[in-house]
């Protein structure tokens, strides 16, 4: 998900009433619910499809969910006692939760660990078991910027935080902190509930695209995506990998539901002399480690070649993940 979600969603921990646990804890969940994506700092670095095969690996993984925090909190137990000092060298009151760092290492890691759980609900994917598997897995059940989600988490954190503020810190009986903390709380169930139904909208869109594709006379797929749309949570993209070639289309959830394929299904071009060769490129292969549906386009001279992935472009239309690797010499197709 993009780091806004990210972000109010610890936000919204924060309101739902885990601010109350110890000092600074509302930025300790901000800030460890985007800790994670500290890897996209490679693309400063590194190129583009370089930084593309290591994102959502290691600080993903699972030795970063076990590290991640540790470091966050020892950070922010630094931060409380070097601002406890400040606050004691200008004699000013505090008024403020005092840092507890065992309660500080607790919300580091249930901030960091919400962080690859919503990654893993988008077409992107996530690498849980890194480093000790580079598998990726995909939930495909929202895009991946979904407004709907920042819709429910901004109004519920904001409520929340807002009314936090107007009571004193250690005054608000249980029914006034219930008050406080209920918009918070019922945006998070709000946005677990719109989860759940978007996956199961994957799930079950996968069993009707595949029956509606076989009964139209299409070809049994080895794979299908059924993956959310920007904004609108009633149809679906769709990829049904072939073997050899791809089919794309829209499933739209109506009454009866309707899958329709939007072209022909095009060859991937893998098999293919240019592309065998071009595959073995380090750039290719640091694409192919993070392509989910692979495909290479043979240029006309026979002189290049450019992978792309069917998630998120096909032949003809505009793209924006992929690379070219010039051939050495203009190859030929030796099928």
């Amino acid at each position: 998900m993009d780091n806004l979600c990210h972000s109010l969603v610890g936000a919204a921990m924060s309101g739902a009433g885990l601010r109350r646990r110890t000092g600074l804890a509302t930025v300790t969940l901000v800030l460890g619910a985007n800790l994670p994506d500290a890897d996209a700092l490679l693309y400063l670095f590194e190129d583009g499809t370089s930084a593309l095969a290591f994102r959502r690996g290691w600080t993903h993984g699972l030795l970063a969910m076990a590290v991640l925090p540790a470091l966050l909190a020892v950070v922010m137990v630094g931060v409380g006692r070097l601002l406890e000092r400040r606050r004691a060298r200008l004699r000013r009151p505090t008024g403020r939760i005092p840092i507890r760092p065992a309660q500080l290492l607790l919300l580091a890691a249930l901030s960091v660990w919400t962080h690859p759980l919503l990654d893993l609900l988008n077409t992107y994917g996530v690498r849980l078991l890194m480093p000790f598997s580079g598998r990726w897995f995909y939930g495909d059940a929202l895009f991946i910027v979904d407004p709907w989600v920042w819709l429910a988490l901004g109004i519920g954190a904001t409520i929340s935080l807002r009314r936090a503020r107007a009571v004193p810190v250690g005054a608000g009986t249980a029914t006034v902190m219930r008050r406080v903390e209920r918009p918070a709380r019922i945006a998070l169930s709000a946005v677990a509930i719109y989860i759940v139904a978007m996956a199961a909208s994957s799930v079950l869109g996968r069993v009707v695209v595949e029956r509606q594709a076989r009964a139209a006379g299409g070809a049994p797929a080895q794979r299908v995506m059924v993956a959310p749309e920007p904004v609108q949570p009633f149809t679906r993209d769709v990829v049904r990998d072939l073997g050899d070639a791809y089919e794309v289309g829209r499933l739209t959830w109506s009454v009866p539901p309707r899958y329709v394929s939007s072209r022909a299904p095009f060859a991937n071009g893998l098999a293919r002399a240019p592309a065998r060769e071009a595959a073995r490129d380090p750039h290719a292969r640091d694409f192919l480690s993070w392509s989910r549906f692979p495909y290479a386009d043979v240029s006309a001279a026979g002189d290049s070649v450019r992978f792309e992935d069917a998630r998120y472009a096909v032949p003809g239309q505009m793209r924006w993940a992929g690379v070219s690797v010039p051939l050495p010499s203009p190859a030929t197709d030796s099928r």
